[in-house]
């Protein structure tokens, strides 16, 4: 792959898209090549598709198993349609979640293990990893009021979740930085916007020296 993969993890609420748009208006005129922002579950039509079944507040009685194996059908067509072409073309692409979503809402929030979800996803993937990731790291209370602030009657599926299972994802979060801390870099997203904005420029500067 001659592009480089960035994948944006943390819990609801953290800012992460937002903080992407400004970081990019920043840094993306300097890229030496094109750039591609995506996002999970979605990024390619079919898997916008189990986006919508994955998410719709209507299925409740969604098995947790089945959440898990949908999320990682939409990865397999994301990868497979939009990712590695775009790698192979040397792009640089940034993607709104990723395997590590998974690991922590389903491994973690749904008690079905991190390991296994992860088998899981690298049959998905074909064992496709991000060259990084950036974890927002908020606490889940805090993630959760923003959302009620910004989109109060919009929450999805997983957002209406208890704050019992958001504390599970959220610790989830944490042991995969220590599983994986050769490739996940810490964001504090408690941090006023400039200034979550700047660290990520900041890492992403010495990241991608490469391709700037």
């Amino acid at each position: 792959m001659k592009g480089y993969f960035i994948s944006l993890e943390g819990p609801d609420g953290a800012g992460k898209s937002t903080v992407l748009k400004e970081v990019l208006a920043k840094l993306g005129p300097k890229l030496k090549t094109q750039y591609l922002v995506t996002r999970e579950p979605g990024g390619s039509k079919i898997a916008e598709k189990i986006r919508q079944i994955i998410l719709d507040p209507n299925n409740e009685e969604m098995n947790d198993r089945t959440e898990a194996l949908l999320y990682a059908a939409a990865r397999s067509q994301h990868v497979e349609e939009i990712i590695k072409p775009a790698l192979s073309s040397g792009k640089v692409v940034f993607s709104d979640r990723f395997v590590d979503s998974s690991l922590a809402y389903q491994g973690a929030g749904r008690n079905l293990g991190i390991d296994e979800i992860k088998q899981i996803n690298n049959f998905a993937t074909g064992g496709l990893e991000p060259n990084l990731t950036l974890l927002f790291d908020l606490a889940p209370e805090v993630g959760l009021s923003r959302i009620q602030k910004l989109r109060p009657d919009q929450e999805d599926r997983l957002e209406q979740e208890k704050i019992e299972f958001h504390e599970k994802v959220y610790n989830g979060y944490q042991e995969i930085l220590k599983k994986y801390s050769e490739r996940i870099v810490k964001i504090d997203a408690s941090q006023n916007f400039d200034q979550v904005v700047n660290q990520v420029v900041s890492v992403l500067q010495d990241r991608l020296k490469d391709f700037l």
